[in-house]
């Protein structure tokens, strides 16, 4: 996808943490793209040259930069994944891209993201029934990163298990600074909203890096009906690199923003409304020719 001058699409990392890492390598193999630069969010000037930025940001902090860039007239694609304030943060959102003549596309991760995705087609195919999804095992990087920003956590990893039927288990676990209180970090980490509604449990090590692992999965599965046809079951698999994945699911995420500006339709979207062809590069011929 070029700019609006015929050029490869300029976009910038905000953020370097394992994501931000895997978005500068996706944008490096990206034949219709170059890396504008890469700054640590702290640090972020106010004049970016940049057609699109890609928030890495810890999730949180997602509203203050995509609004940050948005004004400057910058397209953003994020990850936020925190599933029940998606839609009204793509709300509030659509409003500063539209007066800034922008596109924001929120929560262009892998769950939410691509899966959002694959559970909508799964709906498609069979409108009344159940769909599960199941994490992990493996590591969340959006429940790592919430208990990080607990005072006097030194470092933290948190995993997910999964116990079946979309329930899941999380596994905390928590190397604390000089003088922490661990039953004081315990409940808070217990009490905030990431972990409140699972089944949780908080261990302290001596040393997390021992114990680091970014490798992650999910399983969704659909039983449902088409039509009158009863026992139609759907399956999708998949073991992961978490951080690798969601770097690329987000490059391919600023094509599609690119796209919608280039078309006059600014606003923010999540994935389930960007059509997959515009996440891929190449010309509509080409990619129509040799996927359908």
């Amino acid at each position: 996808m070029k700019n609006n001058n015929g050029n490869l699409l300029k976009v910038a990392v905000i953020g370097y943490g394992n994501i931000g890492k895997a978005c500068e390598a996706a944008l490096l193999s990206a034949p219709d793209m170059e890396l504008a630069g890469i700054y640590h969010h702290s640090g972020v000037p106010d004049a970016l040259q940049a057609d699109v930025a890609l928030l890495c940001t810890p999730t949180r902090e997602v509203p203050k930069y995509a609004e940050k860039m948005l004004r400057q007239g910058i397209c953003t694609v994020d990850s936020f994944d925190i599933h029940g304030q998606v839609y009204d943060l793509r709300k509030s959102l659509s409003v500063m891209a539209r007066e800034n003549g922008c596109v924001s596309i929120l929560s262009a991760g892998w769950d939410p993201g691509s899966d959002s995705m694959v559970r909508a087609l799964m709906l498609a195919m069979a409108p009344n029934g159940l769909t599960y999804t199941d994490f992990g095992p493996g590591r969340s990087m959006g429940h790592t990163v919430a208990v990080k920003a607990i005072a006097g956590v030194k470092d933290a990893l948190s995993m997910t298990i999964p116990l079946g039927t979309g329930i899941h288990r999380r596994m905390v676990y928590v190397e604390l600074e000089d003088g922490a209180d661990f039953h004081t970090v315990e409940k808070a980490i217990l009490s905030d909203d990431y972990f409140a509604h699972d089944e949780t449990h908080v261990t302290q090590v001596p040393d997390v890096s021992a114990l680091n692992n970014v490798a992650h999965g999910v399983r969704l599965t659909r039983s449902g009906v088409s039509g009158a046809t009863h026992n139609q079951r759907f399956e999708f698999r998949m073991a992961i690199n978490n951080p690798a994945l969601t770097g690329q699911v987000m490059v391919a995420c600023a094509r599609a923003a690119a796209r919608f500006r280039s078309e006059g339709r600014c606003g923010a979207y999540t994935m389930i409304e960007i059509p997959p062809i515009y996440l891929l590069p190449g010309s509509e011929e080409e990619l129509i020719r040799s996927l359908v």
